[in-house]
């Protein structure tokens, strides 16, 4: 389902493209002459609410929003358990992960792995993050988040795919972290804002929260369940599985640990990841609770039609619920979010190819040409 965009919504996404790419290439005067320490780790001078918010922002794509809303349509709050289970990894990266990476004063974590085992174990995680980096975080992101644009915009995959790697490519080139964190910043706001009206519009709608009670199956609204349960997530395993692969992607993951090096000192590098856990706690509401407030307007009749293709019930929620003005702001939302985890996925993918692939073959290359490479 194809969102109608009014001229007024229009503006709005082009303002906010142009104030994002604006701030990125500002950002890259005000770097100084950091060298690569000013490039690649924004001069040592992340405070913990910046590290917060782009951690957060790093983690949202486009397709997170839609999938989450899509399951919340589905399977009521359930999915809510992997935003829910994010906050105790993060705790584990501020308390013991985030200490040993500032006092080893590394740039990467291959880098670490060197300091802590050997040089064979750098060059494996190196290879292995560049290649997750550009796959997984780049290129799943741009083709589901064009996939997804072209759903809501009708926008070509190709032109999307080209339009953001540019407008992302180029602040992110030229300002580097401090470029990526503070468009991330600004990106987590806007992300929020949207999400944020989209729930409040819903609930008013659907009768509030007594409304949306009396409209759903009453398991749909508990995040627990047991064994055999339709949605697939037995309380058990996500308890036992999501650790698993939660500490790898949020405390050994470069493009996400990346902001904590670049912390000011240890104190902003440990309470940077707690206040991004303190966000953790919204996407349940913010992301996964609209998908479910769909499902009880379907039921009340107040959305006429339930959308054939349950993708779709995002679409549905942003034409049916949301004003002109406020449309446009929940369309940048979802830029936002496919910028961001790209732009996070860039910086950290140079700062591994300079560190740890180029310095590694010619170990004389001087800090203006790391940066330039």
């Amino acid at each position: 389902m194809k969102l109608a965009i009014h001229p007024i919504d229009l503006v709005i996404i082009i303002l906010y493209l142009a104030g994002i790419v604006g701030l990125g290439v500002w950002a890259g005067t005000r770097r100084g002459r950091g060298g690569e320490n000013g490039y690649f780790l924004a001069g040592k001078t992340l405070t913990w609410p910046i590290i917060g918010l782009a951690l957060f922002s790093t983690n949202i794509s486009t397709i997170h929003l839609v999938s989450l809303a899509q399951e919340g349509y589905v399977n009521g709050l359930a999915y809510g358990n992997f935003e829910w289970m994010a906050i105790f990894t993060l705790v584990a990266l501020s308390l013991f992960f985030a200490p040993f990476y500032i006092r080893s004063r590394v740039a990467t974590l291959p880098d670490f792995l060197e300091k802590r085992y050997n040089r064979a174990c750098r060059d494996w995680l190196a290879v292995v993050s560049i290649i997750s980096a550009v796959f997984i975080h780049i290129g799943f992101s741009l083709y589901t988040g064009a996939v997804v644009l072209r759903g809501l915009f009708g926008i070509d995959i190709t032109l999307s795919i080209v339009g953001v790697a540019v407008l992302t490519g180029l602040y992110t080139t030229i300002g580097g972290l401090l470029a990526v964190v503070l468009t991330e910043s600004i990106q987590t706001v806007i992300l929020i804002a949207g999400a944020v009206a989209i729930t409040l519009f819903g609930l008013a709608d659907v009768g509030g929260w007594s409304g949306l009670v009396s409209s759903v199956d009453p398991v749909k609204l508990t995040i627990l369940r047991p064994a055999g349960d339709p949605s697939g997530l037995p309380w058990y395993s996500v308890f036992l599985g999501y650790p698993v692969i939660g500490l790898w992607y949020w405390c050994a993951d470069q493009t996400i640990v990346q902001r904590v090096l670049g912390a000011k000192d240890e104190n902003h590098a440990r309470v940077g990841p707690l206040f991004a856990g303190f966000l953790k706690i919204l996407p349940v509401f913010i992301f996964v609770l609209p998908g479910l407030i769909g499902l009880a307007l379907v039921n009340q009749g107040r959305i006429p039609q339930a959308p054939a293709d349950s993708a779709d019930i995002y679409a549905v929620l942003i034409n049916t619920l949301l004003p002109v003005g406020i449309k446009g702001i929940v369309a940048a939302a979802l830029l936002a979010a496919l910028m961001s985890t790209v732009s996070g996925a860039l910086n950290s993918i140079a700062t591994l190819v300079s560190y740890d692939i180029w310095r590694r073959w010619k170990p004389g290359t001087s800090e203006k040409s790391l940066v330039r490479i």
